[in-house]
């Protein structure tokens, strides 16, 4: 699979843009804030229907403007597609493929996988639980759209839950038959989310494994990871139930897998608060490209990889890592930012690799001539 096209209107600092890819790596090249990153949040919504940076649709339209479109050309087995998502507020944003307009997105989701390696993944390791959930809800709703759809129920009747301990605890009131509504589906979607996490956690667990060995030769450390939630222990729907008045109390839903965790672990010890900062980043990039391993493993064809100024943030060691998988054709498509152009060509000219390159600046695109 490969982006074969790609066309912006009014999308963040782009007034008008269009970019036509060739080859596998394409290094885009321009200042910090010049609107390299942004080529790639684009990217990001053509193929999960929203940005990788921030959600909020309506602060990605160009200021000044009412409206953004982003437009790609696709080529899946030789067949080319077409995907446009558009925003024009009020109404909704619009997500089309081939002329036909999705009802839901989540219809979409998995068609075009992407693995994004971004400056701010490190909030994976150190940051809350939430960032590792979102990591690996991510991952899985690429892959099983089962899992995405029982994804988007529990978010959806959760919400409304809260919403109703909040109206309960405000007025003094409390309606058992009104909460079993909403506690119904929140128990079926929330034990297949559990079933399914819980079962993928293994195989995803050995990719990491052999990634973080490849990433650290010479190094003996056993990676791990430790899936964490209530729901291995108790009765969901009794626990719903027993905790109605803490959860009014608190305006809150205190149980189920919305509070579940991942613990990284080295050598059995918590990755987040006894390794060192490459042992993190090794463990890190060990992950998306296990992330890469899985979406390959299900679409049959390698994903999109988008790499945006990683060379400020990894060592020269794990750079030298990604670019011999590079060299050796591990990879499909891949995007590469970087702030100092001629790091990025130095370091695939010594790899023997030939890239497309386009120098960004204030919204512009232009192409350099030639591969270099």
């Amino acid at each position: 699979m490969r982006l074969e096209k790609l066309h912006l209107t009014n999308f963040k600092n782009y007034a008008s843009a269009e970019v036509a890819f060739r080859g596998n790596i394409h290094c885009l090249l321009g200042s910090n804030g010049s609107g390299k990153t942004n080529l790639l949040d684009a990217i990001h919504y053509l193929s999960m229907t929203r940005g990788s940076v921030h959600a909020h649709d309506p602060s990605t339209i160009r200021l000044g403007e009412n409206h953004f479109s982003i437009r790609g050309v696709f080529d899946k087995g030789g067949k080319q597609s077409e995907v446009t998502c558009s925003f024009v507020p009020p109404r909704k944003k619009m997500v089309v493929e081939n002329g036909k307009e999705y009802q839901r997105f989540s219809e979409h989701i998995g068609k075009y996988p992407l693995v994004v390696v971004a400056p701010n993944d490190m909030e994976v390791i150190a940051s809350g639980a939430e960032a590792r959930r979102s990591f690996f809800d991510t991952l899985l709703s690429q892959i099983d759209t089962e899992y995405l759809r029982h994804l988007i129920v529990y978010q959806s009747q959760l919400r409304q839950r809260n919403s109703l301990l909040r109206i309960f605890a405000e007025g003094g009131t409390r309606d058992p038959d009104l909460i079993a509504t909403y506690d119904e589906k929140i128990v079926t979607s929330g034990r297949f989310l559990f079933g399914i996490r819980k079962e993928f956690i293994q195989t995803f667990l050995a990719d990491v494994q052999e990634r973080y060995a490849f990433l650290t030769k010479g190094s003996r450390e056993a990676a791990g990871i430790d899936y964490q939630s209530e729901l291995g222990l108790i009765d969901f729907k009794a626990a719903l139930y027993s905790r109605l008045d803490q959860d009014i109390l608190l305006g809150r839903t205190t149980v189920g897998i919305h509070r579940d965790d991942f613990l990284f672990t080295l050598d059995g010890k918590e990755l987040k608060r006894f390794g060192s900062q490459g042992q993190q980043k090794s463990f890190l990039i060990a992950m998306k490209l296990a992330e890469f391993d899985c979406l390959t493993r299900k679409s049959g064809d390698k994903p999109m990889l988008l790499l945006d100024d990683i060379f400020d943030k990894l060592d020269d060691a794990r750079i030298h890592q990604l670019i011999e998988l590079m060299s050796q054709g591990g990879f499909g498509q891949v995007f590469i930012t970087d702030a100092r152009p001629e790091r990025s060509l130095d370091i695939l000219k010594k790899a023997g690799l030939k890239s497309q390159n386009f120098f960004v600046e204030e919204g512009r695109v232009v192409e350099a001539e030639g591969f270099v």
